[in-house]
């Protein structure tokens, strides 16, 4: 995924001359939050591509993706101030014992793996094809027919426009795929944390807004479900670790925001069906290869997440954090 909007880093010379107000608000336990929640959105999301070429080996067999993991849930800790509750904080305690394990397995077997074998074992779990013991796709869950999943694609195009942000031509992946919305969930935090020293409060709110609807409406949803389906999958190693630590994830992450998520049970999950005249029934998605996308997206249209803000004024209120520093 890449952006049409640059996130300028702050240089030390603009960090010497800046006002009291927003050096301290830079340092604040809310920047901090977002900064970390980006970071984990974000290692989840590498972790779940098809590895082409040996970086993301290379960065978990040198040991660095569990300690940015350990390091994100530290710092996210220690600057939770009670948002979530015990909840929350319990998750946090789970998810660092996870990553015990992920390091475990790592020096036990990860070590001596070539790219071959993380390719090979991505293949076991996921195949060569979408798989329908645990696809990556959220429009494979909880859609009864064609139209839903139209409808759904349509909206999750429509949180990317609206952000400015696009596919990137190096990810070969559809837009509902939980990689690309993980790394859109990291945007968005990384966006928070950029906001709150520079924007002001009312565009930190439509951030933080943002990600309460993208986990209220989409990834709350079906990731859970997708967790335990990998986890069963998988059975073992890597990737059954990975679906663990990302279902616990989803748990703070409901908990952090104070969102009330429909989760999708075993029973939701039906890939959408749709019957001819003929009375004959296609399954839709296990052979799909993203050319449909344009189809869909010229059918529904990307409803712009921004223009629904006016709208939805004064309608349910979630707790969680706000768009205050």
């Amino acid at each position: 995924m890449t952006s049409k909007q640059v996130v300028q880093p702050t240089s030390p010379s603009s960090t010497a001359i800046a006002p009291p107000q927003a050096v301290a608000i830079k340092d604040s336990p809310a920047v901090e939050r977002a900064l970390n929640r980006s970071k984990i959105y974000l290692l989840f999301s590498w972790s779940l591509l098809y590895p082409e070429d040996e970086e993301f080996l290379d960065y978990l067999q040198c040991g660095e993706f569990v300690e940015d993991g350990r390091a994100a849930l530290d710092g996210l800790r220690l600057a939770l101030d009670g948002i979530g509750g015990d909840r929350a904080s319990q998750k946090i305690a789970l998810m660092k014992k996870q990553f015990d394990q992920i390091e475990k397995l790592v020096s036990a077997e990860c070590v001596n793996w070539q790219i071959g074998d993380l390719q090979t074992e991505h293949r076991r779990v996921f195949t060569n094809v979408i798989t329908l013991d645990c696809p990556p796709y959220e429009t494979l869950f909880g859609n009864d027919h064609v139209f839903a999943q139209s409808h759904v694609m349509g909206d999750i195009a429509g949180f990317y426009k609206a952000f400015g942000v696009e596919l990137s031509k190096d990810v070969h992946e559809r837009l509902d795929h939980l990689s690309v919305e993980l790394e859109f969930m990291h945007f968005l935090t990384y966006k928070e944390s950029y906001s709150r020293c520079h924007d002001g409060i009312d565009k930190t709110e439509i951030v933080v807004d943002a990600q309460k609807k993208f986990i209220k409406n989409h990834i709350g949803r079906w990731v859970p479900l997708f967790c335990r389906m990998l986890a069963k999958k998988s059975d073992t190693g890597l990737f059954k670790l990975i679906a663990d630590c990302m279902s616990e994830w989803m748990d703070f992450e409901v908990a952090f925001l104070g969102v009330t998520v429909q989760p999708y049970s075993e029973a939701d999950y039906r890939p959408a069906t749709f019957n001819a005249p003929e009375g004959q029934t296609y399954e839709c998605g296990a052979q799909d290869k993203g050319n449909e996308l344009s189809m869909l997206l010229s059918e529904v249209g990307a409803e712009s997440f921004m223009d629904q803000q006016t709208k939805e004024k004064g309608g349910e209120k979630s707790e969680g954090p706000v768009g205050t520093a």
